[in-house]
């Protein structure tokens, strides 16, 4: 007689090594297993249907329930819960939609789990109307909704965009007795800054440290990172501080967004001194970590270090990516070296990278910047791609050296572009043109200007 111990064991066995990704090892297993006697159970192969799904696709997994049938085994709730799943990992909303079909015809009850999944499926999709359908089926049915069900929702709506909808429902869920988790804290906090409602996030990180939850990395470096974007440097370097002061270990995330918000503020010594706090700390790094890094090497003027580090990402099998040498190319340009500087342009485009615009334009600026107009001038008319950074480096430059006729016919084709022209050189321009006694074609560009801005009003 074949004991229930002994099919567990087999399970745990069939489960390691699906974890393991060894999926033809897991079948070897079960192989072995009727071949001793042990027959697979439902959660055999629901367990190699999950991994199918993840590993391999959807129609791997579906296969498996063919293989259960000729055992004369019925596939449960758990079966379709997981190939629902991996249909909505893979946004495909109606394989999702025809298996929940399915799951109902065979009779097969969904339990909350299915509905959460469909419910993230419709909002992976773009179709957050149709979840909150499905949230309000599950409110509706004598289901008992998850923390992971609320928890979907909020999300969901604010990754559509329905930020003051999660808020609602936050307090609405509260309302009626919902403790929420930190997660779900984490999730609204996030939502918030990204629709750059910092002041309603940090009442929220205020409301959770008054719950009896601690605030954790995520919570502080998300708010953090708001500020910065927000320009409330101030703000955000409170946070970086109450962070170190309770003790949280930084990731590599956090470390390089303070770096990056010391760098643009000037504070070099600081950020130089957090980048080695990241390297003794041995935060694993990633291609953001040394673009980070780099750039802040640059700033200080050490293009050596910079050079090398490139070299570091390249010894770790990691690839650079057109931020990392655009970086250079600003770094190189703003020491002057613009030789250099263009060979490092020809190297990226041997490398095969798709976009140097930001590369070009800091090129374009750098030649600007040494008064090599014309030159700038012939790199501007060879590029492809442009972009009003370009066109602003480009205007900037002819200004520089009062060529404000040409500077004014550079405007006029960024306008047929369809291109904004930045205030600052619409400016410098006029003044320009004013100072040469060309009044009346200064009158002509104004026209121009303003025709271009009352169109896209109308638009």
């Amino acid at each position: 007689m074949i004991s229930r111990l002994s099919i567990r064991l087999l399970n745990i066995c069939v489960a390691s090594l699906c974890k393991a990704q060894q999926l033809e090892k897991a079948e070897a297993v079960v192989v072995d297993g009727v071949r001793l006697g042990y027959l697979p159970d439902v959660v055999t192969y629901n367990t190699l249907i999950a991994a199918y799904c993840r590993f391999d696709g959807i129609d791997e997994g579906y296969r498996v329930i063919h293989r259960m049938t000729e055992a004369g085994i019925s596939p449960d709730v758990v079966t379709y819960n997981s190939l629902i799943a991996g249909a909505s990992r893979h946004r495909l909303l109606s394989r999702a939609l025809d298996l929940f079909e399915e799951m109902l015809q065979r009779g097969i009850t969904p339990d909350v789990w299915s509905y959460n999944t469909m419910m993230h499926c419709f909002f992976k999709s773009g179709r957050p109307e149709e979840a909150n359908k499905i949230f309000r089926d599950i409110i509706l049915s004598n289901l008992s909704p998850s923390s992971t069900t609320f928890n979907t929702m909020i999300n969901g709506l604010c990754k559509a965009g329905y930020t003051t909808n999660a808020l609602r429902l936050f307090r609405n869920l509260q309302h009626h007795g919902f403790l929420p988790h930190l997660v779900t804290f984490n999730i609204l906090i996030d939502g918030l800054c990204k629709s750059g409602r910092l002041g309603q996030a940090r009442r929220i990180l205020k409301e959770l440290g008054e719950s009896g939850h601690i605030p954790n990395a995520i919570t502080y470096t998300t708010v953090m990172k708001c500020c910065f974007r927000s320009g409330k440097l101030e703000q955000g370097f409170e946070i970086y501080s109450e962070m170190r002061s309770k003790g949280y270990t930084f990731d590599t995330f956090a470390y390089c967004t303070v770096i990056s918000a010391m760098t643009k503020t000037g504070m070099m010594k600081e950020a130089n001194d957090c980048m080695w706090e990241m390297v003794r700390n041995g935060s694993g790094f990633d291609i953001v970590s040394y673009n980070t890094l780099i750039n802040l090497c640059c700033k200080e003027g050490k293009l050596e270090n910079a050079f090398q580090l490139l070299s570091e990402i390249e010894k770790a099998g990691m690839e650079s990516d057109e931020y990392t040498h655009s970086i250079l190319v600003n770094g190189l340009c703003k020491a002057g070296d613009i030789d250099k500087a263009q060979k490092h342009l020809k190297c990226m485009k041997m490398r095969g990278f798709q976009s140097d615009l930001v590369a070009y334009n800091s090129l374009i600026h750098g030649l600007c910047e040494a008064g090599q107009v014309d030159y700038a001038m012939k790199v501007f008319e060879k590029m492809e791609l442009k972009d009003s950074f370009t066109y602003s480096s480009m205007v900037h430059g002819l200004c520089k050296v009062r060529r404000f006729h040409a500077a004014s016919k550079l405007i006029l084709s960024c306008l047929r572009e369809g291109m904004k022209v930045l205030t600052a050189d619409r400016r410098a321009v006029l003044c320009g043109l004013c100072s040469l006694g060309l009044k009346q074609e200064a009158r002509k560009l104004r026209s121009k200007l303003w025709m271009a801005r009352a169109l896209r009003w109308a638009t």
